[in-house]
């Protein structure tokens, strides 16, 4: 009598395979989750560049930070919301961008010194580590 070969996976094998599984899940979901707010939140980063650069050259001309607002001197009109930038103000040559709940709801304060080379970065993005001190 020939003996039959059953090939397959044992129930065992495919309760390690699922273990595994659920593992890696459990911890690449979070990290995925960290990236996804990271992205959504460099958009709002990214959204500021201009209006640093026009408040520096605003500066380097002279012009008090007091007169330095959105549409004036040079200086972008405040930008259109979109899904990740909930709203955008320049006041006293101070930029405030805050991202909208899907980006995290994070705010991005960015105020410039004596010259507006170097800006002095706040607000709860920070503390979130999605954005330098």
């Amino acid at each position: 009598m020939q003996k039959k070969h059953i090939s397959g996976f044992s129930l065992i094998e495919l309760m390690i395979v699922v273990t595994i599984i659920g593992i890696l899940a459990a911890i690449a979901l979070p990290s995925y989750h960290d990236y996804v707010k990271r992205a959504r939140f460099a958009e709002v980063i990214a959204a500021t560049e201009p209006f640093k650069t026009a408040i520096s050259l605003a500066l380097q001309k002279d012009v008090p930070l007091t007169a330095l607002k959105s549409g004036a001197h040079g200086i972008p009109q405040t930008p259109a919301s979109t899904n990740n930038l909930a709203n955008l103000s320049v006041v006293n040559g101070t930029i405030t961008a805050t991202a909208t709940d899907t980006a995290g709801g994070y705010t991005l304060i960015l105020t410039p010194k004596k010259d507006g080379s170097q800006w002095v970065t706040s607000g709860t993005c920070v503390n979130a580590g999605l954005c330098s001190d």
